[in-house]
Formats: C-alpha cells, sequence, structure tokens
C-alpha cells in the first residue's frame, strides 16, 4: 500500500497562505519575504552614524560643559535620551504601513499641525545663534522645522503619487508644489533659518525631478527659487555676510568668517591618520558649536583624512541606497517618500560638510545622525524609518 510522503504545511507556510488569501499582506505590506540588501545596508549605515555621533557629541562637548561648570557627560546624556526618542520614533515609522500616509484624514492633519508650530515659532520663538528657529514647550524646547522635513516629504509623495501622470498641466501638479516649496522654505525664512529654506527648496525640486515634470518647468523653479533666496538675503545682511565668508575667508577671519577658518585649521590638524578621539583641539573654544553644526571638523581633526572619507561615504552610500528603494520601491508612493528622504539626507549632508570645509555657504545647518542636538536627530531616524518601511518590500528580480 503506497503512502503519502507529503507532509503537512507548517504554521510558517499555513500564516503566508492566510495574509495572502484574505488580502492582508496586500493591503498592509506585511513583509512576507526577506528584506532587500539595500534595506540592511541603509540600517547599518544610520546606526553606526547614530553610535560614531555619540561619540563625537561627548568628545566635542565635555570642554564646553567643563567650562560652563557642569558635567563633562552633561550632552552626551542628553543626546542619549534623544536616540532612544529617535529609536522609537524610527521603530513607529518602520511599523506603521506608508500607505497609510495617503490617507488625507491623517496627513492633512499632521502637516497642518507642523505647519502651525513653525508658524508660532515666528511669533513667540526662542533666538540661538542668530535664528528664532526653536520652540520652548514647557521644559522642552524643539525645532518645529525638522518635523516639517517629514510632512513635506509625505505631502508631496502623496501629491505625486496621485497625479504623476499629469505632470505637463502645471495647475494639477507644478503649482501645488510651488506652493509646498514656497510655505516651508517661506517658514524658514521668516525664522531667519535660511539653511533650512534651502533644505526645503532641494529636496521639493528633487521629488519634481524624480516626478518628471518638464525640464523647462524644473529650470524656471529653480531659477525663481535662485533669485528669491538672493533677494532674502540682500535683506538679511547678518546672515549674507556669515553665509558668504567663505568666498573672501581671509579677509572675515576675525569676524563673519571666524568659525570656517577655524574649522580650516582642525581639519588641516587631523591630518591622514587623526589626532585621536578626544585629542582634537578645536573644542577648547576655537571652533563655536564643533558639537553641532560643526562636528564634522571635529571628525576630520581626531579621525583624519580615513574618518572623513568614512562619513562622506556613508551619506554617498546612504543615498544610493535611498534611490535604489525608490526605483525598486512597489509603488509610486512609497518610490516619492524614498525618493524625498534620500534627497533630504543628501542635500543636507552636502551643505553641511560643504559648509565646514569653506566649499559652500555656512547655513548653520547639522549634520544629520550626527551632530548635538533633539529635533534633528529624532527627526532624521524617524525619516531613516519610513525609508526603511519602504525598502522592506522592494521588488527584487530573481
Amino acid at each position: 500500500m503506497a503512502t503519502d510522503k507529503r507532509t503537512a504545511p507548517t504554521l510558517k507556510e499555513r500564516r503566508l497562505a492566510t495574509l495572502r488569501r484574505t488580502g492582508v499582506a496586500d493591503r498592509h505590506r506585511v513583509a512576507l519575504e526577506k528584506p532587500s540588501a539595500a534595506f540592511f545596508w541603509i540600517l547599518i549605515i544610520v546606526i553606526s552614524f547614530v553610535m560614531l555621533g555619540l561619540v563625537m557629541v561627548l568628545s566635542s562637548s565635555s570642554v564646553t560643559n567643563l567650562h560652563s561648570g557642569g558635567s563633562a557627560w552633561e550632552m552626551l546624556q542628553r543626546q542619549l535620551i534623544w536616540a532612544a526618542l529617535g529609536a522609537f520614533a524610527m521603530w513607529a515609522a518602520y511599523e506603521l504601513p506608508y500607505e497609510t500616509w495617503r490617507n488625507p484624514r491623517l496627513l492633512m492633519p499632521v502637516v497642518l499641525t507642523v505647519a502651525g508650530l513653525n508658524a508660532a515659532v515666528i511669533l513667540k520663538g526662542a533666538w540661538l545663534n542668530g535664528a528664532r528657529a526653536w520652540l520652548d514647550i514647557g521644559p522642552f524646547r524643539m525645532q518645529p522645522s525638522e518635523f516639517m522635513k517629514i510632512a513635506v516629504v509625505l505631502f508631496c509623495a502623496n501629491l505625486l503619487s496621485h497625479r504623476h501622470r499629469s505632470v505637463q498641466i502645471t495647475s494639477i501638479v507644478l503649482w501645488p508644489m510651488i506652493a509646498a516649496l514656497t510655505v516651508s522654505a517661506g517658514l524658514c525664512a521668516f525664522q531667519k533659518d535660511f539653511g533650512g529654506s534651502l533644505i526645503f527648496g532641494g529636496v521639493v525640486l528633487a521629488m519634481m525631478f524624480i516626478a518628471g515634470l518638464p525640464l523647462r518647468q524644473l529650470a524656471a523653479t529653480t531659477v525663481s527659487v535662485a533669485i528669491l533666496g538672493v533677494f532674502v538675503l540682500k535683506f538679511a545682511s547678518n546672515a549674507s555676510a556669515r553665509m558668504l565668508a567663505f568666498m573672501h575667508l581671509d579677509a572675515t577671519k576675525e569676524d563673519s568668517g571666524y568659525q570656517v577658518y577655524q574649522s580650516l585649521l582642525s581639519i588641516a590638524n587631523g591630518g591622514w591618520s587623526g589626532t585621536g578621539i578626544g585629542s582634537g583641539t578645536s573644542k577648547w573654544g576655537y571652533v563655536p558649536l564643533a558639537y553641532s553644526d560643526f562636528i564634522f571638523s571635529v571628525i576630520a581633526e581626531e579621525l583624519g583624512i580615513f574618518g572623513s572619507l568614512m562619513v562622506i561615504g556613508g551619506f554617498l552610500a546612504l543615498v544610493i541606497f535611498g534611490l535604489q528603494v525608490a526605483l525598486s520601491a512597489p509603488d509610486t508612493h512609497g518610490a516619492f517618500i524614498a525618493g524625498g528622504i534620500s534627497a533630504w539626507f543628501g542635500v543636507q549632508a552636502l551643505v553641511n560638510v560643504g559648509g565646514v570645509v569653506g566649499a559652500l555657504p555656512m547655513t548653520g545647518l547639522t549634520l544629520p545622525f550626527l551632530s548635538y542636538g533633539g529635533s534633528s536627530l529624532i527627526a532624521s531616524m524617524a525619516a531613516a524609518g519610513l525609508l526603511l518601511n519602504v525598502a522592506r518590500d522592494v521588488k527584487t528580480s530573481h
């Protein structure tokens, strides 16, 4: 008598079959297969950056804390708390299916709330380093513009995913995108956060390019934004002097170009191999905000050219893998989310590092994942969670 050699399906196989049969897997993007290589590389890069940032924040802030009469560990302790909150935000952004943000009843209240917080900053925000970009809420201080980056990416991704087939019609795609750019960049400009305005301009223009808008529309929008930016700087003399100091560093090294000049001296001091973690001189008051805007100069001095190239290469790889996720995303909504976040990380890293080394205007932007600051770290990690959310279910060729 022949015996049936077929084995009963395992619990995992029965579970997957049920998910597929009921449609739950399709509706909620349940990851049924092993994530792609891009997923793991993005995760590794983000975790490595956060860990390196914690080490460099301690190295760059300990002297400042001691001089102010506090503990050498004070800023590290705060950064650890923010990193924990960022990890939770990253997990939450990863777990919530990104398709959820297609629902305007959820998306629009978030967008309007973030915009409202940024408007409140203009009216009663706290001044710090020449910008009125911080809002005090009880014992906490936050920078709403950091979270507006996520809101703008989600808003533009939702708009483009619904209307990308109508990119030739200006009233359907171009004007709403310009409105998003104008509101976000304008709110930052009123806060004197011109670096934030630059990031929003770069991100929205990049998403318009990804969506395939006609080149004449992109060119006209880019030129208009550039002209408007120059016009705004004409009426912000202090910001203009600070941002353009890199063009005449020898003449401005005693005042508006002091930070960049001292940063270059620190980078040169690091040489090829660096002075070693904790042994740099920039944090001894020579480079203001060495733990925040200028943390790359500390990395370059203490880890040398090798450490600098690792950081630059890490951001380049993050952008490349992010774009790979965008190209392989299961739908246009996920593609625009991944593309927008990749553009955000790439543009902000480029502007920060370029400013620190004197190749671009110094805008006061943080270096994502690495600089000291709760709003920047939490928002960046939440954005990374969204990117991983898309990356876990990308199309792979076999």
